[in-house]
């Protein structure tokens, strides 16, 4: 990696605070790492935990520009389940990703931003190095999809690879750091804790989850406790989104209960053992001292400095009716988000939603005129299909009268929000009125510039 010069480990460490347990995977990993002794065997032990994955040759030239002032770390949770045989998660195909999610350091140390990513999220995937010579084909899928994708032989390196080279390209900022956290952890911490109090209000079972839970408060662990934080179609509204609320309140039941039982040194151990066993990182962060003075950075910052959100999003059954299972950035909102994380601004929730503006209409409505300006027979047909994949209905497709130099959006009259639903699918191109235009359709002429449609 290409960690810029202001170093999240030359961070202010005023007193500390306990907000650090309010998200899921990355505070089960650091949430008493600030807590482990600092010489001896026990410190050697934990600190050769940790596995160092390199990852720098594999994210190519055209990455986003450094941040402006902050650090972003990337926070994998995996479902790569070794060693627990026919247990919860057994028989896995490939290395699986279930949790994502961007910390964002920022204001030199004086604020930082969590931003959890859906795992439903319907994104670009770039090709991505698979090891053994082959490489994956650019297609769009589940964000989580990138993490099997690049773990396809069992390599975090690789894993973690198409994750970041994933999130950047949808979002355009740079990742300067990652750490996977594998669950095998998660129960381990759990366990030694002696299973941590959850208080269902009405009876789970989840086939899926392998989860069978009475009514009422109780205590779980080992694969109950993996179960019950990754339970979805039985609980809520089956979404991504419910689950990743009930992971924040299981991470502060878990981080209440390690405050009152972690002054044992057996539990204490076992939980760092686990913990430490469960990481992978980029060689920058592949150790205890690094980790450790990241959790006290964390664990410094005032209670009203540390801002959660998940990416604004909306159903993609909107612009694509048969799908009902996946979602979609809203626009303009995920924008706000992803320039506020670029150029190191504070962004609270409440700003976020009040810069959030009314979703523009659905593609189903937006009427496109494909023509082809370049030189290579059937760009319109092909890039008229894959808009009619992502819902846009194709008005008509042919040939631009002359050659095109660049890509171009153009609209007539009353059909500007139309066409900047378009241009939320391309990248970099601007809708322009054309006064003198049919009415009825919006016209996307194809140049060799043509940014591949989003979504």
């Amino acid at each position: 990696m290409n960690p810029s010069d202001k170093s999240l480990w030359n961070l202010p460490a005023p007193r500390p605070r306990r907000r650090i347990g309010r998200w899921f995977a990355l505070a089960a990993a650091l949430v008493v790492l600030a807590t482990a002794t600092g010489g001896g065997w026990l410190y050697t032990r934990l600190n050769g935990n940790i596995h160092g994955a390199g990852v720098a040759g594999a994210l190519g030239d055209n990455r986003p520009r450094a941040t402006q002032g902050g650090e972003n770390i990337l926070v994998i949770g995996s479902d790569s389940r070794d060693g627990t045989g026919d247990a919860y998660g057994g028989g896995l195909t490939s290395m699986q990703s279930d949790t994502l999610m961007l910390l964002h350091v920022g204001g030199s140390g004086r604020w930082a931003t969590v931003v959890s990513f859906p795992r439903d999220s319907w994104v670009s995937i770039p090709a991505c190095d698979q090891g053994g010579g082959a490489t994956s084909t650019p297609h769009h899928f589940k964000i989580n999809q990138a993490f099997a994708i690049g773990g396809f032989r069992g390599d975090p390196a690789k894993a973690a690879a198409c994750t970041i080279r994933t999130v950047e390209e949808n979002t355009r900022v740079r990742v300067d750091h990652f750490v996977i956290v594998d669950f095998r952890g998660f129960t381990g911490m759990v366990d030694a804790l002696g299973g941590v109090e959850v208080c269902p209000t009405a009876p789970i079972h989840d086939t899926k989850a392998a989860l069978d839970l009475e009514a009422g408060c109780q205590t779980v662990r080992n694969e109950q406790a993996l179960g019950y934080v990754r339970a979805r179609y039985s609980l809520g509204d089956g979404t991504d989104l419910g689950r990743i609320g009930r992971q924040q309140e299981f991470l502060r039941a878990l981080a209440a209960k390690a405050k009152a039982t972690l002054h044992r040194p057996a539990a204490l151990y076992g939980f760092l053992d686990s913990a430490t066993g469960a990481l992978t990182t980029d060689p920058e962060l592949a150790g205890l001292g690094p980790l450790r003075e990241l959790a006290a950075a964390l664990r410094s910052l005032p209670t009203d400095r540390i801002s959660f959100l998940t990416v604004p999003n909306y159903p993609r059954q909107r612009d694509v009716p048969a799908d009902t299972a996946n979602v979609l950035w809203h626009p303009s909102a995920a924008r706000t988000l992803f320039t506020a994380l670029t150029h190191d601004r504070e962004l609270t929730p409440a700003r976020l939603d009040a810069a959030t503006p009314p979703l523009p209409p659905a593609a189903g409505t937006v009427a496109v005129t494909v023509l082809n300006g370049t030189d290579v027979p059937g760009r319109a047909r092909e890039t008229a299909g894959r808009l009619r994949e992502l819902g846009f209905r194709i008005a008509a497709t042919g040939n631009a009268p002359s050659p095109a130099g660049s890509s171009s959006l153009t609209y007539p009259e009353g059909l500007a929000d139309q066409a900047r639903t378009l241009a939320a699918r391309l990248p970099g191109l601007d809708p322009v009125p054309d006064t003198g235009a049919a009415p009825g359709a919006v016209t996307l002429t194809v140049g060799p510039d043509l940014p591949e449609p989003a979504g």
